[in-house]
C-alpha cells in the first residue's frame, strides 16, 4: 500500500520589522511563534546598512544571544526608492557595508530589486539594469554573498521572461531569485503562472496574500485567504523540492515604500504578525506535501536537512488586511 504524502515543512521566518520597529519586539514576536529565523530589514526604522557600527554590533549580539538565525537581509539596493536614473554609488556602497555585516550575521542572502524606470526609454532601462546587476553580482560573488532579486519594483519585477533574461545575461552564481507570493495582485500578474517559469532559480520566498478592493486598490489578508494564489505557489514549491525558507511579509500595518513620498509608513504589529505566522503554519500543513509523518512547521526543533543548508537559504554552497493603493514593497 503506498505511503501517504509526507508533510516535511520548510523553515519559517519573518521580516522582523513587520512585527515591531525595535529588535527586541521583533525577536519577541518570533519567540511567541516558536520560530528561530529572522529576515532583517530595519532596526528602529533604520536599514541594516545604515546603522552605525555600535548599533549594528549591539543588534548582531542580541540576535546571537537569542539563538536566532538571520536568513536574509532585505536591502534597499535597486529598490522602489532608487530609480535607474539615479546614482549607482549608493548601491555599491550599501553592498560593501552588507558584505561585512552579513558575515557578522552569518547570512548570505541579500534581497534586491531591479530599479524603477523613472521615464527612461524601455531599451535604456533594461540596459542600465543589466549592467548594474552584473557589477553588483560580481562584487557579491567576491564577498561570498548571493543577491536574490524580488518580483517587485523594477525592470524584471513583473515578468518571468525578463527575470530569466536578467539571470542569463548576468550569468553569476551570486544572482538568484526571491519569489513573493502576494505581489502579483498589485502588479497585475498571476503569481503561480509566473512561478512555474522561475522555480529552478528561486532561493528565497516571501509569503503574503492580497485581494483586489472594489475601488481597484489592494487589501492584504492572511495567507491563503486572498486571490494571489499563495496556496498554489506553496504546492508548486513543495513539489519542486524547494529547500529554502518561507518568510512572512504580512504588510498588514507597515508600508515601507511610503517613506519615499514622505508619508507615514506605519509600524509593525506584533499580534497581527503572530496571527499571520500561525495562519502560514496552518496553510503549510495543508499544502506542503513532499512525499510519513506530520511535523509542525517552523518550530523549535532543528532538523538534519535544515542544518545541511544553515539558516535555510537553499543556496548551494561553493565547494560543499490593510489597504495599499500602490504595489507591494
Amino acid at each position: 500500500m503506498p505511503s501517504a504524502p509526507e508533510h516535511t515543512p520548510p523553515p519559517l521566518a519573518g521580516i522582523g520589522d513587520e512585527a515591531a520597529p525595535d529588535l527586541g519586539g521583533q525577536l519577541a514576536a518570533l519567540a511567541e511563534l516558536g520560530w528561530k529565523r529572522l529576515e532583517l530589514r530595519t532596526v528602529d526604522g533604520t536599514a541594516v546598512a545604515a546603522l552605525d557600527e555600535r548599533t549594528f554590533d549591539r543588534a548582531a549580539g542580541r540576535i546571537r544571544e537569542a539563538g536566532t538565525d538571520v536568513v536574509a537581509v532585505a536591502s534597499r539596493i535597486a529598490d522602489w526608492s532608487r530609480p535607474a536614473t539615479g546614482d549607482f554609488a549608493p548601491d555599491l556602497a550599501e553592498l560593501d557595508v552588507l558584505a561585512r555585516r552579513c558575515a557578522a550575521l552569518d547570512t548570505r542572502l541579500v534581497r534586491i530589486m531591479s530599479y524603477p524606470r523613472d521615464g527612461l526609454p524601455e531599451a535604456e532601462w533594461g540596459r542600465r539594469v543589466r549592467a548594474r546587476l552584473r557589477e553588483l553580482a560580481r562584487r557579491a560573488e567576491d564577498a561570498g554573498l548571493v543577491l536574490v532579486h524580488e518580483n517587485c519594483a523594477g525592470w524584471a519585477g513583473d515578468r518571468a521572461d525578463r527575470a530569466l533574461e536578467l539571470l542569463a545575461e548576468v550569468d553569476s552564481p551570486a544572482l538568484r531569485l526571491l519569489f513573493d507570493t502576494g505581489n502579483g495582485v498589485a502588479h497585475g500578474y498571476r503569481a503561480p503562472e509566473m512561478l512555474r517559469d522561475l522555480l529552478d532559480h528561486v532561493a528565497h520566498v516571501h509569503v503574503k496574500d492580497a485581494v483586489t478592493a472594489p475601488d481597484g486598490g489592494v487589501d492584504y489578508v492572511l495567507p491563503g485567504h486572498g486571490e494571489a494564489g499563495t496556496a498554489e505557489c506553496l504546492r508548486l514549491l513543495a513539489a519542486h523540492g524547494y529547500a529554502g525558507t518561507l518568510s512572512i511579509e504580512p504588510h498588514l500595518h507597515l508600508r515601507p515604500h511610503l517613506r519615499a513620498s514622505g508619508a507615514d509608513p506605519g509600524r509593525g504589529d506584533r499580534s497581527a504578525f503572530v496571527a499571520y505566522g500561525h495562519a502560514l503554519e496552518d496553510l503549510v500543513a495543508r499544502t506542503w506535501h513532499t512525499g510519513g509523518r506530520i511535523r509542525r512547521p517552523g518550530g523549535a526543533a532543528r532538523h538534519a536537512e535544515d542544518d545541511a543548508h544553515r539558516a535555510g537559504d537553499g543556496v548551494p554552497r561553493a565547494g560543499d488586511g490593510v489597504r495599499r493603493a500602490e504595489g507591494v514593497r
